[in-house]
């Protein structure tokens, strides 16, 4: 059976962009069992209030909500169990110096099939101020008014 090619997305966190100014974005993998990895490509994933976060040396994602399988029975997993997250050494040390430096988090930003392995996109992320949301949607829907002006201008 051939591989699969390319990127599929599976699960996106628009929350994420809600809650957090992304800085900067990385790969990674995840180590999953049999019946998640089938729960996955069934699109049952939840990444809502997931985040991550470094415990003696590894990244774990905690929060990231996998439904059982439902024809796994026995096999199935816990739905919230710690996931770990495959990176270099060298990439975790450095996310692990910039959280605890700088102060800011790791949130995973989405969940897709590339080439048919589960990868996470992670976020180094900092927490927006409440006056920061209100200035983000008040810039979102002016631009929605300038783009409904523009179209009808142009028709």
């Amino acid at each position: 059976m051939p591989k699969a090619k390319g990127v599929k997305p599976v699960a996106q966190n628009r929350k994420a962009h809600h809650d957090y100014f992304i800085e900067e974005r990385f790969e990674a993998g995840i180590e999953l069992f049999g019946t998640e990895v089938k729960s996955i490509r069934a699109g049952n994933v939840n990444l809502k209030d997931s985040f991550c976060a470094v415990k003696n040396g590894e990244l774990f994602a905690y929060n990231l909500h996998i439904s059982p399988y439902e024809k796994g029975n026995i096999f199935n997993r816990d739905p919230m169990r710690p996931k770990r997250l495959l990176m270099h050494r060298r990439e975790i040390n450095k996310l692990q110096a910039r959280v605890q430096q700088d102060g800011l988090t790791l949130i995973p930003l989405s969940l897709y099939l590339k080439d048919s392995l589960v990868k996470v996109e992670l976020g180094v992320a900092r927490g927006k101020k409440l006056y920061d949301k209100r200035e983000s949607s008040a810039k979102r829907d002016a631009d929605r008014e300038i783009d409904r002006t523009m179209k009808e201008k142009f028709r």
